[in-house]
Parts: structure tokens; C-alpha cells; sequence
């Protein structure tokens, strides 16, 4: 499932932008369908030009009914009559999406025979200061079993020892879930650190839900601005 909405607070209309030819949400559900890992791949939206851009190429789209706070919030209600065990998340501007990482993504739950991980979620380690200081990266902090104990767009952890052999990590939009957890997150409340960082993943964390990170080398772009889209023409080429 590919949530996709026209309006963005920082980039209007950037899935509608072109890259190299094609549309970022276009690159973006194309490379995911190639990884030829699913039954079927949608893009979810509440956007008629999105819709259009995705069928009119042979796509499959499904129109959202209602508004929806979050991308995970759309997609439960595209998948509550599915007969699915696992939904993956991947986000509409990461036209970067490669079979690798997703793979990995899948195959903790097939070691998870006890299914006490309630959701996966990708992380790249990144050592640019800029990067670990700007807001835009939601950065993540894991324990030894590389289970999910907080998120933040705020640096974590504060480097009080510059000295200390930290490593970064930046969560990657991309999430699958047990079709269950997806469910019960739709209907439970937003809670205040959710509310205050602007990050889902936040939620099911105050709900005390496993969230399993799964570390990839490849990091793409993610657009978010302008100056992203101008990397990403870069980086296709």
C-alpha cells in the first residue's frame, strides 16, 4: 500500500512533480511492483489527479472514503475487508524503493513464530551533521534486539560525550505491519508525543507495541523539498 496525498506542508504537489520522465508517485509505485514481493500493490489516496495518474498507466489505485490524520490511518481502511496477514507501508516519495530492503523487512516476520512483533520499520545509519541535526530526519534509537525505543526528529542521542562511539540512524518511511496492529492503530487515539513530534510510529510505542528495525545500506532520497527532487533527478541519472 502506497499512501499518497496531493497536498504537502513543505512541498505542495511533489508526487505529481517529474523525475526523469515519469512522476514521482509513478516511479515510486512502479519500483515498488517491481520488487515482485506482494499479491498486489495500490496506491491509497484522496486525490482524483493521483487516482488518474496511477490507472491511466496500468496502475492500481483505491480512493479514500474518509480524511485521515495519517498515511497508516488510510491504509486501514483500504485493507479492512482484505483477507491479509502483512501490509506493507511504503511511502509515496520514495521512488528509491529496491527488493533488498523490503525483503528483510518481510523476513522478520517470518522469524517471528511466537508473532510478538507487532510492526517492521526500515533505518539507515547516517553520519552528516546536518542530517542528524535537521528536523525533516526523523531520527530513531533502538536496544540490543533492534526493537524501536523512541523516535524523534530532534537529535537522539544527545552527543553530552562527543567522545562516544554513537551511531545514527534515520527511520525510512517504510513500514510493514501484522493487518491487526494496523487496525487497532486506526482506532486508537493520538496520544501527546505523537501529537508533539508529528510521528506515527509514536503511537504505537505510547500503546506498547513492538516495533522491530530492520538496518538497510540503501538510502535513496526521500522527497520532501524542492532541493530533494533536484538530488533525486541527480541520483537517477
Amino acid at each position: 500500500m502506497i499512501p499518497a496525498r496531493y497536498s504537502a506542508s513543505r512541498f505542495p504537489g511533489k508526487l505529481m512533480q517529474d523525475l526523469e520522465g515519469k512522476t514521482v508517485i509513478r516511479r515510486t509505485y512502479e519500483a515498488t511492483k517491481a520488487t515482485a514481493l506482494f499479491d498486489e500493490v495500490y496506491v491509497v489516496t484522496d486525490s482524483d489527479i493521483i487516482f488518474q495518474e496511477i490507472t491511466a498507466h496500468g496502475g492500481k489505485a483505491i480512493m479514500s472514503k474518509k480524511e485521515h490524520e495519517s498515511g497508516s490511518d488510510r491504509i486501514a481502511e483500504a485493507v479492512a475487508n482484505m483477507d491479509v496477514d502483512i501490509v506493507v507501508n511504503v511511502q509515496g516519495d520514495e521512488p528509491f524503493t529496491e527488493r533488498t530492503s523490503l525483503e528483510k523487512l518481510l523476513a522478520v516476520f517470518k522469524d517471528d513464530a511466537e508473532e510478538e512483533i507487532d510492526l517492521a520499520s526500515l533505518m539507515v545509519e547516517i553520519s552528516d551533521q546536518a542530517e542528524i541535526n535537521n528536523p525533516n530526519t526523523v531520527k530513531v534509537i533502538v536496544n540490543e534486539s533492534n526493537l524501536a525505543l523512541y523516535f524523534s526528529r530532534s537529535p537522539i542521542p544527545f552527543p553530552r560525550n562527543e567522545n562516544a562511539s554513537t551511531r545514527y540512524f534515520k527511520h525510512k518511511g517504510v513500514y510493514a505491519f501484522r493487518k491487526q496492529a494496523l487496525m487497532d492503530f486506526s482506532r486508537l487515539p493520538m496520544r501527546s508525543l505523537e501529537a508533539t513530534e508529528k510521528i506515527e510510529c509514536l503511537r504505537y510505542l505510547e500503546y506498547g507495541r513492538k516495533i522491530k528495525m530492520v538496518e538497510t545500506h540503501v538510502e535513496g532520497v526521500e522527497i520532501d523539498t524542492p532541493e530533494d527532487l533536484e538530488r533525486a533527478k541527480k541520483l537517477w541519472k
